[in-house]
């Protein structure tokens, strides 16, 4: 059998340029290690999918009687949680989205309100803090600080957010979790003093766990919902771990009785409904992708290490803790010298990185670095990346 059963290591640069995806293409001639898509081809239990979907010729309306168990994802996405996690779910607590982000707009329109304060761990995903500052609310930042006793390198100080919203109340707590950009995997306790924190405060809690799938062992994913069950929105995804992202499906669970009677007290098609060829390759990926996706994470593991090892002898300066989880490196350029955003000084020697401060006050002097590829061009990125 091949050592790269699914060819994690031979994809080239060629192909990767010749895509039509924003990751290669908007920046021609560039190596892209920017936006949070993969370069390895999908899972093919999931390309076999589509291709059914399309060969049946049937576009038109599905029928996905919730009385009949709801759509082909759901039934997936709730066999997986008992499997995974042990969590329980009911098919009346669902709603298909979009995708993650659509999902948290949902949720903080219809359940804060313009001026509320809704705590962020920062720094954070881009789209985190434009949800937040869009809708005239106010983010409550809890900063991440270096830690030699965190798998991830990162903690955040939740004693003093405490002493914070003792003083001045919040509504919501936005979850990323595991963190981007980070790559920190709330611990057991930290979930548990989360969760603490929103029962002493009221706090709904909208929980992000599309990089759930991409904890590096021997950490293993927990749900914040087995945590504070009935304050709990979580939101799941295949695409990061299957590389999906343009097929726009994803999932909420509300563990809040309160948040999802909110939603449903507005117009049943206000948010649109779920693309039939996202529910399928969703399908796939939950039910039948697990091998692909260990052989990934086999990979990424080594990428996480190769790049460090990449790091010490190029940018012996960089500070740069290996992820928990996620296949993205949160690098600290400061001692270069190069002002809030180095991804610039990358981007004229023909690296696309993603820019520190769009994360937020705390990633100037920050970038991101995507090392989902081949060893072959992750080395070739350091390289460009060092002149």
């Amino acid at each position: 059998m091949s050592s790269d059963p699914y060819g994690l290591e031979s994809i080239s640069i060629q192909w990767l340029r010749a895509k039509p995806g924003q990751k290669w293409a908007r920046y021609p001639g560039d190596v892209s290690a920017w936006v949070a898509d993969m370069d390895f081809p999908p899972p093919p239990v999931v390309l076999t999918a589509l291709r059914n979907t399309t060969g049946s010729g049937d576009f038109g309306y599905p029928d996905w009687r919730r009385s009949a168990g709801g759509s082909p994802a759901e039934q997936a996405f709730i066999a997986r949680c008992a499997r995974r996690y042990g969590w329980q779910i009911g098919l009346g607590e669902l709603m298909e989205l979009n995708d993650v982000v659509q999902g948290i707009q949902i949720v903080l329109h219809t359940s804060t309100a313009p001026g509320d304060r809704i705590v962020v761990h920062t720094p954070i995903y881009p789209p985190f803090l434009s949800s937040v500052e869009d809708s005239g609310r106010e983010v409550v930042r809890v900063p991440a600080q270096p830690s030699t006793a965190s798998p991830s390198g990162w903690t955040f100080d939740h004693g003093a957010l405490d002493a914070e919203l003792t003083a001045r109340p919040a509504t919501a707590l936005l979850l990323c979790h595991p963190h981007n950009p980070t790559g920190h995997v709330f611990s057991e306790v930290e979930l548990r003093e989360l969760a603490a924190l929103a029962e002493r405060h009221d706090l709904l809690i909208i929980s992000d766990e599309i990089h759930a799938d991409l904890t590096y062992a021997p950490l293993q994913h927990q749900p914040m919902a087995l945590f504070a069950p009935e304050r709990t929105v979580s939101i799941h995804a295949a695409s990061k771990a299957f590389n999906l992202a343009g097929l726009r499906y994803a999932v909420a669970h509300f563990g809040s009785a309160d948040a999802l009677r909110r939603v449903k007290a507005l117009p049943g098609h206000l948010w649109g409904a779920p693309n039939l060829h996202g529910v399928a390759a969703t399908t796939a990926a939950w039910n039948d992708g697990d091998e692909w996706l260990a052989a990934v994470l086999v990979h990424l593991d080594r990428q996480r290490q190769l790049l460090a090892d990449l790091l010490r002898e190029a940018f012996p300066t960089i500070g740069y803790h290996m992820p928990a989880a996620t296949y993205l490196a949160w690098l600290d350029c400061r001692a270069l010298g190069w002002g809030d955003d180095p991804s610039r000084v990358f981007a004229e020697r023909g690296v696309r990185l993603s820019e520190g401060p769009n994360f937020g006050v705390e990633g100037r002097g920050f970038t991101r670095l995507n090392f989902a590829t081949s060893s072959t061009i992750l080395r070739d990125i350091v390289t460009r990346m060092a002149g």
